[in-house]
């Protein structure tokens, strides 16, 4: 019983996680420039020369747009940031490690989840 054997991902394991995960940092990065560049150029369309009875409707879609671009961009922003602590996870050899019950994640779900910090066993009840 006495001996104090660390559960963690061995050094190959992390390797091929931060290979992924920095895959899935570098594409959500490139989509997150995308959706704020769409919120911030939105205001032009070059919709002057329709109709001014079409006018008012087509500026609350453009509005309604803008703001979901930008829960999106939002949302890609956490994501990114999740992202960036697991990459902080696999410098300290602590990533793949269930934060309640302390065993090794599934590989399966880390290649889903890349950022995930609880096994299926622990997020089931919560």
């Amino acid at each position: 019983m006495g001996e104090d054997v660390k559960v963690r991902y061995s050094d190959s394991d992390l390797l091929e996680f931060k290979e992924i995960i920095q895959a899935k940092i570098d594409r959500a990065e490139e989509d997150l420039e995308l959706l704020r560049s769409s919120y911030k150029n939105g205001a032009d369309n070059g919709t002057d020369d329709t109709s001014p009875t079409f006018k008012s409707f087509e500026e609350g879609t453009d509005t309604m747009a803008k703001e979901a671009n930008m829960q999106l961009a939002i949302r890609q922003e956490k994501f990114i940031r999740d992202l960036k602590n697991a990459l902080i996870r696999i410098e300290n050899k602590t990533y793949g490690v269930c934060r309640v019950t302390g065993k090794l994640i599934q590989k399966e779900r880390l290649k889903l989840v890349p950022h995930a910090t609880l096994s299926i066993e622990a997020k089931r009840k919560q």
